[in-house]
């Protein structure tokens, strides 16, 4: 399961200041504020750009450009679906839809509970052992659409 801190401006300008003077600061501040809170705040977007010089435009467009970036909450736990080649084809496409009727909700979305977050990625490096899936920071290999209902049981129901 994944805890994040709540938004805390104060928070987010010590992430800013700790990372400011990296070459390339822009993504590794994204990363941290992600990694901290769980998403990036639409607040953090004009302490960036006022940090790094930066237009509110470019640290938007970044963080809208990767889908890696939250700008919301996330659920509880964070599910990822590989959908590289070699996952797709042992099965990842029936997998991912699946995965999205199952949760009822697509590709960045919640489940209406809030437990739920699913994301597509595009290679796990287990491509030997696909389809590939990561619930919050653990890798499963060879997930069916059976086995993904009995992983995601488990998170639901903590059995």
């Amino acid at each position: 399961m994944t805890t994040q801190a709540s938004w805390n401006q104060d928070s987010a300008r010590q992430i800013i200041a700790d990372k400011k003077q990296m070459d390339g600061a822009l993504l590794p501040i994204l990363h941290a504020l992600q990694d901290h809170f769980g998403y990036v705040d639409e607040a953090a977007v004009p302490l960036i750009a006022d940090e790094l010089n930066l237009s509110r435009a470019e640290v938007h467009g970044v963080i809208t450009f990767y889908h890696d970036f939250r700008r919301h909450p996330g659920g509880r736990h964070v599910v990822k679906v590989c959908r590289a080649e070699a996952c797709q084809a042992l099965g990842a496409g029936m997998l991912e839809q699946h995965a999205k009727k199952s949760l009822g909700v697509d590709y960045h979305g919640t489940t209406k509970d809030g437990n739920v977050t699913l994301e597509q990625v595009f290679c796990l490096g287990n491509c030997a052992c696909g389809p590939s899936v990561m619930i919050d920071d653990k890798l499963y290999a060879r997930v069916s659409p059976q086995r993904f209902d009995s992983l995601i049981g488990k998170l639901q129901g903590g059995r």
